[in-house]
């Protein structure tokens, strides 16, 4: 059973469509998901002082390097990743980060919709294999072949060049 299964039957909480969140709600619950995945990480790279563990985290955990991470992927998204992409992107959020453009905003948002909606569709495997290829993205500036992936689909990478 998965994380979000677990909380959500330990805690009462009522079953609801996945669909039915909002593409902000996917990118709240993507926020967290994506930064307990690479803090997680980041400390299983070794114990060291708390400032580094946070300066090594956020290397990951910031709009401009998700901005990154999306622009990458976006070709290996499926249609659905695409979709619920294009709406958090498109969200308005009502706040902008400090250190990013509102574009880098606007495409950080989609990709915590992105992992958001993974997280609540139990698709535990596929939301780390894209953190994990983002991470290679920020990491190396490009990514090798994603795990059990192949080419990628030119019709998702073409059906998202429209910009806000």
């Amino acid at each position: 059973m998965d994380l979000f299964q677990l909380i959500k039957d330990k805690f009462d909480s009522p079953a609801a469509d996945p669909a039915s969140y909002s593409p902000l709600a996917l990118a709240f619950i993507g926020d967290a998901v994506c930064e307990l995945v690479v803090r997680s990480a980041v400390i299983g790279q070794g114990n060291r002082q708390p400032h580094k563990l946070q300066r090594d985290s956020a290397r990951f955990s910031n709009a401009t390097a998700q901005k990154q991470m999306i622009t990458e992927l976006l070709p290996y998204l499926t249609p659905e990743e695409a979709s619920v992409f294009r709406r958090g992107r498109n969200a308005h959020p009502g706040s902008t980060a400090k250190h990013a453009t509102v574009g880098d905003y606007h495409k950080a948002t989609g990709f915590e919709a992105v992992i958001g909606w993974l997280y609540v569709t139990g698709q535990t495997e596929r939301l780390l294999n894209l953190i994990h290829a983002g991470w290679e993205v920020v990491e190396h500036g490009k990514m090798h072949q994603m795990d059990g992936e192949a080419s990628a689909p030119a019709s998702v990478a073409e059906a998202d060049k429209t910009e806000r």
